[in-house]
C-alpha cells in the first residue's frame, strides 16, 4: 500500500510539472511573437514566468524527493560501519525535514503576511496566490520525503547506493550509443 500510494503521488506531481512546464512554454512563445512578431510586450509576462518557473522548481524538488534523486554523497554513508551508517542517515533525514518544517512554517507566516497584496502587473491576482508555493512545496517535499524513506532505509541498511546503479545505467547506456 505505501509504494501504490507514493506511485499515485509521484503521477500527480508529474502531471502537475508536465502542466506547469507545457504552460511556461506556452506563455513563452507567445510572449516571444508578441514581441518580435507584433512589435509588443506583455506587461505580466516577466512575473507570471517567473512565478511559474518558481513552482516547478517546488513541484520538480519534491519528486526528485520522492525519487531519490537530489545530489548526494551516499559513497561516504555507505563507507561507515552499520551502526554509525544508520545513525548518520537518520540524523540526514531529520535535518532535512527539519529544514523543511521550517521552510513550510515560514512560507505559511509569508503567506499570511501578504494578505491582501496583489501582483504589480495583474492586480487582480492575489500576491498569495503565488506565494502559496512556499508551505505547498515545503508539505509536498517533506511528504515525498517521508514516502521514499522504507526504501531508502532498506538501502542504506543493506550497503546498497542508489546514485551507483544510475551511474552504471549511464555508462551502459553511453557505451551502447558509442557502438553505433
Amino acid at each position: 500500500m505505501p509504494q501504490r500510494l507514493a506511485t499515485y503521488f509521484g503521477r500527480m506531481l508529474e502531471a502537475m510539472l508536465l502542466t506547469l512546464m507545457v504552460t511556461l512554454t506556452s506563455i513563452v512563445i507567445v510572449a516571444v511573437i508578441y514581441r518580435k512578431g507584433l512589435n509588443n510586450s506583455l506587461s505580466w509576462y516577466d512575473e507570471v514566468a517567473e512565478i511559474m518557473l518558481i513552482w516547478v522548481t517546488y513541484f520538480g524538488s519534491a519528486l526528485a524527493a520522492l525519487r531519490r534523486k537530489h545530489i548526494g554523497f551516499d559513497g561516504f554513508l555507505l563507507s561507515l560501519p552499520l551502526g554509525a551508517r544508520v545513525i548518520a542517515y537518520v540524523i540526514s533525514e531529520i535535518i532535512v525535514i527539519g529544514f523543511f518544517v521550517i521552510l513550510t512554517y515560514g512560507g505559511w507566516i509569508v503567506f499570511k503576511v501578504v494578505q491582501g497584496d496583489s501582483l504589480v502587473s495583474l492586480t487582480w491576482v492575489p500576491q498569495q496566490l503565488p506565494q502559496s508555493i512556499i508551505p505547498i512545496g515545503g508539505a509536498l517535499f517533506i511528504i515525498a520525503e517521508l514516502m521514499s524513506v522504507p526504501q531508502a532505509w532498506k538501502s542504506v541498511r543493506a550497503g546498497v547506493s542508489l546514485e551507483h546503479e544510475d551511474i552504471e545505467h549511464e555508462i551502459k547506456l553511453a557505451k551502447e550509443a558509442l557502438k553505433k
